[in-house]
C-alpha cells in the first residue's frame, strides 16, 4: 500500500468512526456518544504504540512491505476475535468481582509507569521468548510468514491487556467498548504504512500515552469515590496527546 493511498484508506475509517459516532449520538444519546469517541481515541492513540512495535519486529526479520501488508491484514482478523473474548471476559470479572475495579486500574498504572522506564523496545529475535516456545514446538526459520505473524497477534495481545482496561475505565457498555476497539483495529494497518515513513517524529508520543494510561488507571480505582464525567476524561486525553505530538515536533530527541 503506497503512502497515499494509506493516508486516503486511514482518513476513511476515521471519518467512518465519526459517523457511525453521530449514529449513536442519535439512537443512544449524547452521553454514549461521548463514551465511543473517548473509547475510540484511546484506542486508536494507544494503537500507534503498539505500530512501532509492528515496525520493529518487521525490520528484525526483514520482511517486505508486500510481506508487512498480507501479516497485518490476518493480524487485524485474529485481533478482533481476540478482543471481543478479552472484552466479554473483562466485563463479566468486573460484574461478579468488584476488586477487579482496582486490579485494572492498578495494572494501568504500573503499565503508564513501565513506559516511563523502558529504554529499549527492541530485542534479538533469537532471544523472543516466543519464538524459543514455538522452535521447541515445530521447527521455524526465523524470517517465515507464520511467526512473525505470531510475534505481531502476541504483540497485540500484550497491548489489548492494557487498552481494553483503559476504555472500560470510561464505560462498561460491551457494545461501546467493543465498537470503540473495532473502528480503532479496522484502520491499523493503513495507519501503518502513514506512520513508517514518518515514525521518528514521534519520539516524545510514547509519554504521552504513559500519562494516559496513568490517569485512566487512577480514574478507576478511584471511580466509587470521585466519578469523573466522560468529557472531562475525552479533554485530559486530548491535551495530553496534542502535547506529547507537538513535544515530538520541536523538542529533539535525546
Amino acid at each position: 500500500m503506497n503512502f497515499p493511498k494509506s493516508i486516503l484508506v486511514c482518513a476513511t475509517w476515521i471519518i467512518s468512526a465519526l459517523l457511525f459516532n453521530i449514529g449513536i449520538y442519535f439512537f443512544q444519546g449524547q452521553q454514549k456518544a461521548l463514551e465511543f469517541l473517548t473509547g475510540y481515541v484511546i484506542e486508536l492513540s494507544l494503537s500507534i504504540d503498539n505500530l512501532f512495535v509492528f515496525y520493529l519486529i518487521f525490520s528484525q526479520f526483514k520482511i517486505s512491505l508486500d510481506q508487512q501488508n498480507k501479516i497485518l491484514t490476518w493480524g487485524i482478523l485474529g485481533a478482533q476475535l481476540m478482543r471481543a473474548v478479552l472484552i466479554l471476559t473483562g466485563i463479566a470479572l468486573l460484574q461478579h468481582l468488584r476488586w477487579m475495579h482496582y486490579a485494572f486500574g492498578f495494572l494501568l498504572v504500573f503499565s503508564g509507569v513501565n513506559i516511563f522506564a523502558k529504554r529499549d523496545k527492541s530485542a534479538a529475535p533469537a532471544q523472543n521468548t516466543v519464538i524459543g516456545f514455538l522452535n521447541r514446538l515445530v521447527p521455524l526459520n526465523t524470517s517465515s510468514f507464520l511467526i512473525v505473524l505470531i510475534l505481531v497477534e502476541t504483540a497485540d495481545l500484550i497491548f489489548a491487556l492494557d487498552s481494553i482496561p483503559a476504555v472500560i475505565a470510561v464505560t462498561k457498555d460491551p457494545f461501546i467498548i467493543y465498537t470503540s476497539n473495532i473502528f480503532a483495529i479496522l484502520g491499523l494497518r493503513s495507519m501503518y504504512f502513514v506512520l513508517v515513513p514518518i515514525v521518528d517524529m514521534f519520539h516524545h508520543l510514547h509519554y504521552g500515552l504513559g500519562i494516559i494510561l496513568i490517569f485512566v488507571g487512577i480514574k478507576m480505582i478511584t471511580e466509587n469515590i470521585c466519578h469523573m464525567p466522560v468529557h472531562y476524561t475525552l479533554g485530559f486525553i486530548a491535551i495530553i496527546l496534542s502535547f506529547s505530538v507537538l513535544a515530538s515536533l520541536f523538542l529533539k530527541k535525546k
